[in-house]
Formats: C-alpha cells, structure tokens, sequence
C-alpha cells in the first residue's frame, strides 16, 4: 500500500522535462559557441572566418533567446529543492557557493551575449539572425567604443565558462564522490 502512494505521488525531486530541455539546450549552444570563439578568434580574414563570425552572432542570439525563456520558465516554476541528503551534509560555503554560481551564470548568460551585439554594432557589423533576419544595432556604430567593448566580451565568456566548468566539477562530484545520484535529476524521466 505505502508503494502505491509513493507511486501515485509526482517525482518532485526532477526537474521538469521542459527545464531539463532549456537546460541542455543552452549548454551545447554554450559549448560550440565557446569552441567557435577560441578557433576563430586566431583565423586570418578569409571566409571561413566570415562565416564562423557571422554564425558566433546568430547562435549568441539564439542562447540569449534561450536564456530569456529559461529564465521566464525558472520564475514561474518553482525548481525542485536539493535532495535532503546533500542538504543535511553540505557545508554552509558550498550552500553558498551553489546559490552564487547560478546567480552569476544566469547573469552571464544575458550579458555574454548583449556585449557581443554591443561589440559587433560598435564595430559596424550588423547581426543578421540565419543570415536573412536583420537585428537593429544594440549601440550606434564607434570605433572607439568597439575597442573599449570588444575585451569585456572575451571576458565574460571565459568568466561564464569557468562557472560552467565549476557547474558541473560539483554536479560530478556530487554524483560520484558522494553519491548522491544528482545527475538523474536533470535528466528526461524514463517512462516504465
């Protein structure tokens, strides 16, 4: 009988399955873009540079397009809370460190992107989404003021990848040091 109503009783300790597709989601559109990056960022002007500039733009609209619906989907569903197991034994600075990490990479993941349109409309290249949407210039074309921007973009991508790095380090050890089996949380529930 006590199986049954565990069984009726929706998992609350998964992520939905439409937080568990923003989730992946943005995380290979962050990973190739990170990989796009440092490959182009060395090419000497050819196509193959234009090219892989102009899809680095597109895919950074999409991530941030991603983002906006994450983050939309985040404040009206409330995430399932951390297993009780890893809160009982987490130490007040890794509470703290989990809390402050995914407050620093929802907010690197708006302003990597929008640094990006800033530099490019800056330098005077437009973004054109797919290559056949054209977006209006996110600041007035200054030559000056791309240089001044164009650093902070490469910085905040590095910064975003380091809390990604550190993001997933701690989801591997919680899964695989402690076991705790916190990866299954953010993974598509298997049907029976």
């Amino acid at each position: 009988m006590q199986e049954e109503n565990q069984a009726a009783k929706p998992n609350t300790d998964k992520y939905s399955l439409t937080a568990v597709l923003l989730h992946w989601l943005l995380a290979m559109g962050l990973a190739g873009l990170f990989a796009a990056g440092l490959f182009m960022a060395d090419l000497p002007v050819s196509p193959l540079r234009l090219k892989l500039f102009n899809w680095h733009k597109w895919a950074g609209i999409c991530v941030l397009t991603l983002s906006v619906l994450r983050l939309l989907w985040r404040i009206t569903h409330q995430p399932p809370p951390l297993p009780d197991e890893i809160q009982k034994h987490m130490p007040a600075w890794q509470q703290f460190a989990h809390i402050t990490t995914q407050y620093l990479m929802y907010s690197l993941f708006f302003i990597v992107p929008l640094v990006g349109w800033a530099y490019s409309s800056a330098a005077g290249y437009p973004v054109v989404v797919f290559g056949v949407l054209p977006l209006p210039d996110f600041v007035t074309a200054n030559k000056a003021l791309a240089e001044l921007i164009k650093p902070w973009h490469e910085i905040s991508a590095f910064a975003l990848a380091g809390l990604v790095g550190l993001h997933v380090a701690a989801a591997l050890k919680h899964q695989f040091v402690d076991k705790h089996a916190l990866l299954q949380r953010m993974l598509p529930a298997r049907r029976s």
